[in-house]
């Protein structure tokens, strides 16, 4: 009985012991996942404002309200082009308590990201990151002013990378690619606010709640950067326009050998006196590239209607009936 006693102890002691390691261990991750978010938090909180949008928001009347990340010093922030809708300005709080009018300077909302200019001498900015660099299960977090809460700090995790996200402006849509997907609680207000990195670096700008658990943010990326560049100079952003409708088709056996891929966009619609009608692409045709370029979907095909192309030749090459010609389009800018 002693012996088994004795048996018995030691393997309680055993329990305990590796039940107080696995404790030990959690608290220390606890503590590194603290001090991360906190750290985050304390840099990037006097960095995002509250935006309270229109012609009553000085009163307390707002006709709509949401985040905003400075993000050069002279006084220029970075939101969702919907917080800010068709307004020339509004009201845009700090978490210190102070208060300043903003002017759009230019909004897109075909990528769905707004500029908005303060006079306020110089404020501390935030450092616009890479989200290209982002990895499924990678800590990210969200800061903004939910339900009109200023100063909210959330985290999670990045669910998912390469989402897409369909934007419109009056007739015309366009895809945002790469879009994030999140974990980190977003609410009404949140859109505009900064998700960061573990460094700080703001990554994404926080657009769309999608469902219960489930946040999608606009990747902060080379294109991003194009779209902040030309919104500061120019207030708007320039694309061009052909005029089609379409998805992703596979490409016939014979015609996907000889090219190496396996799909283009097939034509559904061609917009009446567009580009495209007026080139002569049809209903049915399918198309492989532009100006050399292989496009199999309406994003790839976005992408390439630059500003550099309105106005300018160029070269697709489709399928029709089993075979490959070229046809020439001159893209005009799109319009909202």
């Amino acid at each position: 009985m002693e012996a088994e006693k004795v048996t018995w102890l030691s393997a309680e002691r055993a329990t305990r012991s590796r039940v107080a390691v696995h404790e030990s261990g959690g608290a220390e991750a606890l503590d590194a996942y603290s001090a991360v978010v906190t750290s985050v938090a304390d840099h990037l909180l006097p960095r995002i404002v509250q935006l309270r949008v229109g012609g009553h928001a000085r009163e307390g009347r707002p006709d709509g309200t949401g985040s905003g990340v400075v993000f050069a010093p002279d006084g220029y922030i970075l939101t969702s082009a919907h917080v800010v809708g068709t307004a020339a300005g509004g009201i845009a709080a700090f978490t210190d308590g102070s208060e300043v009018a903003f002017e759009v300077a230019g909004s897109d909302p075909l990528s769905d990201l707004a500029v908005l200019r303060v006079d306020a001498g110089r404020l501390a900015a935030a450092e616009l990151g890479d989200a290209d660099r982002l990895r499924v299960g990678q800590l990210v977090v969200a800061v903004g002013s939910p339900l009109g809460f200023a100063g909210s700090v959330t985290a999670g995790v990045v669910s998912a990378v390469g989402r897409s996200l369909v934007t419109r402006e009056g007739n015309a849509s366009r895809i945002v690619e790469n879009v994030i997907q999140t974990d980190a609680a977003l609410n009404p207000g949140n859109s505009g606010g900064a998700l960061a990195d573990a460094s700080a670096q703001v990554v994404g700008i926080n657009t769309a709640l999608a469902g219960v658990g489930l946040g999608l943010a606009v990747p902060v990326d080379a294109a991003t950067r194009r779209i902040i560049a030309a919104l500061m100079r120019d207030g708007r952003v320039r694309r061009a326009y052909l005029g089609i409708a379409g998805a992703t088709r596979p490409l016939p056996p014979r015609v996907s050998r000889a090219l190496g891929r396996s799909a283009g966009i097939g034509v559904h619609e061609v917009v009446a006196g567009s580009p495209a009608d007026q080139t002569g692409i049809r209903s049915g045709d399918l198309i492989l590239d532009v100006d050399e370029v292989p496009v199999a979907d309406a994003g790839e095909l976005a992408r390439l209607m630059t500003e550099e192309r309105i106005g300018r030749a160029i070269v697709l090459r489709i399928l029709r009936t089993g075979e490959v010609m070229r046809l020439w389009a001159i893209p005009v800018e799109l319009s909202g």
